[in-house]
């Protein structure tokens, strides 16, 4: 037979690659679409405890602590669980990973519903298994990763972030709902999102082509993870960054009551606008770090925070002084935590972006505990935030002089 002389066929470009086709592209805008909305769901339904712990302690008779703790436990458990949850989604992929997430967090938003709010105990049963909603950032992360080239992560896991948003909707229709149609009616609205997108998303959603998986069982890749020196350089800045987002946007109410004697529905107002600026402004965070680099982004947010901060401490008048402090905070803080996910898709293997997400999203959930017990313990005990907030200017130069050095040097080596 005479020789085939002709030219081999290219292999098919991946979704991000140069040439790639138009609607391959789109895929991936498709994608990031659909994750979004599946991280804003589970946020929504992992809040929605919160705006009715005030209920909950005139209905049940409970303790200032145990209203605490019901908020605290369902944030703690989808902080940490991020962890596992992550290694798993790098194993098996978003597209097995959001359905089931999504369709597991169902279960306790029913019981809270329907039956668990009857009690303490049950309350509490619910919302630790009310957390699995919270890991929902461990599978998006590296879902939309690999969908977008390096050049593009930024952005597209700032879009991505910025459906930390669905916390707002927990806060703006919980308590509405239970006024027009009782207690159960916000956790059987929410479930049933929640059934839908784990729907949607099954039928949906796709992993990218050529998906990197680990090849390492569990427990040991998981351990190696650990071992990378990205996992705690961008968890370190990810406890600042996103750490300070959460505890500002939890203590920002009685901040504003007990420093600037503002009513209730002027604080959570003004708490609703600071939230809404850093979810605007995350998605810029992660554009502006493919542009410059996310080191720069970072020096100029976390200056920004410093000088916001120290500005707070000098107890300036609330208007025009103190708002712009708190906006310029914000927008930096929103800012930052893009760039340090920018800085994770950077540096993170393929295969363990996950598990790094994980660790990462951990250590900034949590991060945002300490400082409103730290600043409440100050208050009560000199009557004043500035010692607070000379602490969080100290941290954040402390942050900005590890960025320059420390994630600057391993930028360059990689």
């Amino acid at each position: 037979m005479p020789e085939d002389t002709r030219t081999p066929k290219a292999p098919a470009p991946p979704p991000h690659a140069p040439g790639a086709p138009g609607a391959v592209a789109g895929r991936a805008w498709l994608m990031l679409g659909l994750a979004t909305l599946g991280f804003a769901v589970n946020f929504w339904a992992w809040a929605l405890l919160s705006p009715l712990g005030p209920r909950f302690k005139d209905g049940l008779g409970l303790t200032s602590f145990e209203q605490s703790l019901l908020v605290a436990v369902p944030v703690v458990v989808g902080s940490v669980g991020r962890v596992p949850v992550g290694a798993l989604t790098d194993r098996f992929g978003g597209r097995v990973m959001f359905p089931l997430v999504s369709a597991v967090t169902v279960v306790p938003v029913l019981h809270l519903g329907l039956w668990g709010h009857s009690s303490f105990a049950a309350l509490l049963a619910g919302g630790f298994l009310l957390g699995i909603g919270g890991t929902a950032f461990a599978v998006g992360v590296p879902f939309v990763s690999a969908w977008f080239p390096p050049r593009r992560r930024g952005l597209a896991i700032g879009v991505f972030g910025a459906g930390m948003g669905g916390t707002a909707i927990s806060a703006l229709t919980t308590v509405p709902l239970v006024d027009a149609h009782g207690m159960a009616n916000p956790f059987l609205v929410t479930a049933g999102v929640l059934a839908g997108y784990a729907v949607l998303a099954g039928l949906v959603l796709r992993d990218a082509p050529g998906r990197s998986a680990p090849g390492e069982p569990f427990l040991p890749g998981l351990a190696g993870t650990f071992r990378l020196g990205v996992t705690w350089q961008a968890s370190a800045l990810y406890a600042v960054t996103f750490g300070g987002y959460v505890a500002l946007s939890v203590y920002l109410p009685t901040y504003l009551r007990t420093g600037y004697g503002l009513d209730a529905a002027d604080a959570s107002s003004r708490m609703a606008g600071f939230v809404l600026l850093a979810v605007v402004t995350r998605p810029f965070g992660g554009w502006l770090s493919d542009r410059i680099g996310p080191v720069r982004v970072l020096d100029a947010s976390l200056g920004v925070v410093a000088a916001g901060a120290l500005a707070l401490a000098l107890e300036p008048e609330l208007m025009p002084g103190g708002t712009a402090a708190f906006l310029a905070m914000a927008a930096a803080l929103g800012a930052g935590s893009g760039a340090v996910f920018s800085l994770v898709a950077l540096l993170a293997p393929a295969d363990r972006v996950g598990s790094v997400t994980g660790v990462v999203g951990a250590a900034g959930g949590l991060g945002g505990f300490v400082p409103p017990l730290l600043m409440g313990a100050l208050y009560g005990a000199y009557g004043s935030y500035a010692l607070g907030l000379a602490l969080l200017v100290l941290v954040s130069v402390a942050a900005l002089a590890f960025t320059t050095t420390g994630v600057r040097n391993a930028l360059r080596a990689h």
